[in-house]
């Protein structure tokens, strides 16, 4: 209790409150930690729920320096204020003592909502629509809802009892729920669209993105998303394995793969360590458990008969290019060098599933993603669709905060058409 004061009292409480700018989701933070100061801790609940539901997740995982603490006061010339810890401390708190998720109003509307796939997105949306009177059922085809947070953030950083009691607490608000139901093999778009007022689709984007070189066929070549959904992970034991890629999911993977007992493993990143996506403690903490990283570097060749033998790589500078906010990694030529490997993990980014969202009827993005405006809607007037199915930024902050706000305008579709 002292630690959590010590960090409350740490806050400001600045009047232009940047914190809450720099949040995806605009948490009022500044007032929910005035309320840990008087030890009003219902009330700092409360606070937080007015945007957001997923409290113990987010002040777990987000990556706060890039958000919220980044933006922080205090951080100018010391350490940000601890708003993760903070969060996730109410979090945890409303869990522990059955604190409710208030809904927004009593009343209730004969207008029903189908929202394909459990995941932040999906959540998130489900309860503001849930807390605004409106009849709601979640599709989801795993048999947990979670989504990514259940399916591809390791145990170690996110505990699967705190997710599913989190998730439990807003299914209290009366959420329906049909489990195992996979959209193109279970439920049809066409048929959803004769049962329900709208549709929201927020069944994500997992499907690994390759990097078109020589060997990616190979067997031992792995999609980094596919590995952490699925938990089917080959035998490491002993293995040397390279990761390609710099954001969390290179990070959970190296380290899942290292906890797996790998002998060696490279994150193999193109750019400079401060340009990496990556949340700085994910990197610190991969580094600490043996994950050994070289930067600059960037594999153009995966080398084997059938399965992986070795990779060849090269080194690269980053240069300056006008139109663009980074450095440019350029190949450094006549710097190649080959490394024994076992397996070979993409994660490079991800995209959507082709195979179920080109059969949808709906209009798409050039990249794949499903097209919308800027009010979620889709080609379709009934359908909606968020999250990384619709290219918004990959935290699950952001995710949260386009389910909240696509649900906002499925609302006022619905008013138009009460």
């Amino acid at each position: 209790m002292d630690d959590l004061k010590e960090k409350a009292n740490y806050c400001l409480g600045c009047k232009i409150k940047k914190c809450q700018i720099g949040c995806p989701l605009g948490n009022d933070i500044t007032e929910f930690i005035r309320n840990i100061k008087e030890e009003n801790f219902e009330q700092a609940y409360k606070v937080l729920c007015q945007t957001t539901v997923l409290q113990p997740i987010c002040g777990r995982i987000c990556p706060h320096k890039k958000q919220c603490e980044g933006s922080c006061v205090r951080g100018i010339k010391g350490e940000s204020v601890s708003i993760g810890d903070l969060e996730a401390y109410i979090g945890d708190l409303a869990i522990e003592k059955g604190y409710k998720i208030e809904k927004f109003t009593d009343e209730e509307y004969n207008q029903h909502i189908a929202i394909i796939g459990g995941g932040p997105a999906g959540i998130s949306a489900a309860a503001y629509l849930k807390r605004s009177g409106y009849n709601v059922t979640i599709y989801e085809k795993y048999n947990e809802l979670g989504g990514i947070l259940m399916h591809g953030i390791p145990e170690f950083r996110l505990s699967k009892d705190i997710l599913k009691r989190q998730i439990n607490k807003i299914l209290e608000l009366g959420i329906n729920v049909q489990y195992n139901k996979e959209l193109g093999k279970d439920i049809f778009l066409s048929e959803l669209e004769k049962q329900y007022d709208a549709i929201f689709l927020s069944f994500g984007a997992n499907i690994s993105s390759k990097m078109g070189i020589e060997g990616e066929e190979l067997l031992g070549v792995y999609g980094g998303n596919e590995l952490l959904e699925k938990g089917d992970f080959p035998e490491f034991k002993a293995k040397t394995v390279a990761v390609i890629g710099g954001g969390n999911v290179a990070m959970d993977t190296s380290r899942t793969i290292k906890k797996l007992g790998a002998k060696n493993v490279y994150v193999i990143y193109r750019r400079a360590r401060e340009q990496m996506p990556a949340e700085q403690k994910e990197i610190e903490d991969a580094i600490e458990e043996g994950v050994e990283f070289l930067f600059q570097n960037n594999i153009i060749k995966i080398i084997g008969e059938k399965s992986v033998q070795k990779i060849e790589c090269i080194k690269t500078e980053l240069v300056k290019v006008e139109g663009d906010s980074r450095l440019v990694p350029v190949n450094i030529e006549g710097s190649n060098y080959q490394m024994d490997m076992d397996y070979v993990i993409m994660a490079v980014g991800s995209k959507t599933e082709e195979e179920i969202v080109s059969k949808l009827g709906l209009e798409l993005s050039k990249n794949g993603y499903i097209k919308v405006d800027e009010n979620g809607r889709t080609s379709n007037p009934k359908i909606f669709a968020g999250g990384d199915l619709a290219n918004v930024k990959s935290t699950v902050a952001w995710a949260s905060c386009s389910g909240r706000e696509t649900a906002k305008q499925i609302i006022k579709y619905l008013e138009e058409n009460r």
